[in-house]
């Protein structure tokens, strides 16, 4: 097993970790579906990926983008292939892409938007705090990549300012992945999904006795 920056060699797996992120999608039910494989490669390019090889075959993958002139970073497009969830691999991807980030943008915002609790509790160890959407970047861009998300127009109804992701965001000008006290970290998160869930339920609720 190996987990490493991707590169120019590594251009002919963009489409198998498109798959993967795709059938991921499908099978919870929500997220971002659909990645361009040529957007996978641009990222392998220039230095901007991680990925997980077991022998010749491509496992994990995790990719940094940036906006707002390189003043927000985002580790997206986090996926371990399912023979290999619950080994370790996603943390030790995550580790290895919030480093590069930290190498690349070391005066940026690092964020993230998810539904998945692994990755929550992750980004709470590497020291993500909870935040509201009115804390992560404005560019038009970023939000464009929620279009193909299966909640969207929750996303939208509510003006960005919730949705069934929850976001995060890291100083990567302040913290280190050594400094951070994980049991506080996460102890921290789940008081904050608890005030959110309820919120959550109402705008669901709301959503759901419109559409009858």
């Amino acid at each position: 097993m190996q987990v490493m920056v991707a590169s120019n060699e590594h251009i002919p797996f963009a489409e198998t970790i498109c798959e993967m992120m795709e059938s991921s999608a499908k099978v919870r039910g929500t997220g971002i579906a659909k990645r361009d494989p040529a957007y996978i490669r641009r990222k392998m390019e220039e230095g901007k990926g991680v990925i997980a090889l077991d022998g010749e075959a491509v496992v994990g993958f995790c990719y940094i983008e940036s906006w707002d002139e390189q003043k927000y970073v985002a580790n997206s497009g986090l996926i371990v292939h399912p023979d290999y969830r619950g080994t370790g691999l996603a943390r030790q991807i995550k580790l290895q892409t919030f480093n590069l980030s930290k190498k690349m943008f070391p005066n940026a915002k690092l964020f993230g938007i998810t539904t998945s609790l692994p990755v929550m509790k992750i980004n709470s160890e590497l020291g993500y705090k909870p935040v509201t959407f009115s804390e992560l970047t404005k560019d038009e861009v970023f939000w464009k990549g929620c279009n193909s998300c299966v909640n969207v127009d929750i996303l939208t109804r509510t003006n960005r300012s919730m949705c069934l992701c929850t976001a995060m965001v890291c100083d990567l000008s302040q913290t280190k992945p050594t400094e951070v006290d994980k049991p506080k970290a996460w102890n921290r998160f789940t008081d904050f999904v608890k005030s959110r869930r309820a919120a959550k339920s109402g705008i669901l609720k709301n959503y759901n006795d419109d559409k009858k």
